[in-house]
């Protein structure tokens, strides 16, 4: 079965709640951290899939770790102001972001929010308790983002990311479906 038909069996609608890293999902990876707006760039083609996204999921929720909090690189001030921004574009070009979780917690501390584990997901249930995660999809470019939705039953869909090669053969084992982009996620799910 190829992508496109698979896709199309998931029956995705507006009950459905798409989940999104954001770091190599939504912005291109910074050498360390993402400190500033200013340091803050759209992938190609990531704000026109957002807008797709919109029109095609009942919610969008953004998840991700940042642990350059917890590093002391960057505020909990100066993150939201980033989210804020880029919430901010995304909809002046009619994309909906519903909510940004992030966990600021370092890896070594194994918290119950960081992805793999599902704490924020439980967070977005709570203040969305519409959300059912066997008609959610998870789009991330990293073994921990795929973890993460297998771990709730979700559909789960892999940007490939490079950077991910020594992770590459478990994350293809594991992951629905395997993208260039988000954008070229959009393509399989639109039906013409």
């Amino acid at each position: 079965m190829n992508n496109r038909s698979q896709i199309r069996e998931w029956g995705i609608d507006p009950s459905w709640t798409l989940f999104l890293d954001r770091d190599g999902t939504i912005n291109e990876r910074a050498v360390g951290y993402i400190e500033k707006w200013e340091s803050f760039r759209f992938l190609a083609q990531a704000i026109e899939a957002i807008h797709g996204f919109t029109k095609l999921f009942g919610r969008l929720i953004i998840v991700t770790n940042q642990q350059g909090i917890d590093k002391e690189l960057i505020t909990h001030e100066d993150l939201k102001d980033i989210h804020y921004r880029m919430i901010d574009v995304l909809e002046y070009y009619d994309g909906k972001i519903d909510a940004v979780y992030y966990e600021p917690s370092l890896a070594v501390y194994e918290s119950p929010r960081r992805k793999p584990n599902i704490g924020m997901a439980l967070d977005a249930q709570n203040d969305f308790p519409e959300i059912e995660f066997r008609k959610s999809v998870m789009i991330g470019d990293t073994l921990s983002d795929i973890e993460f939705g297998r771990n709730l039953g979700m559909k789960t869909v892999w940007i490939d990311n490079p950077m991910e090669n020594h992770n590459r053969e478990r994350i293809l084992e594991i992951c629905d479906v395997k993208v260039d982009s988000m954008f070229t996620f959009l393509s399989l799910i639109n039906v013409d």
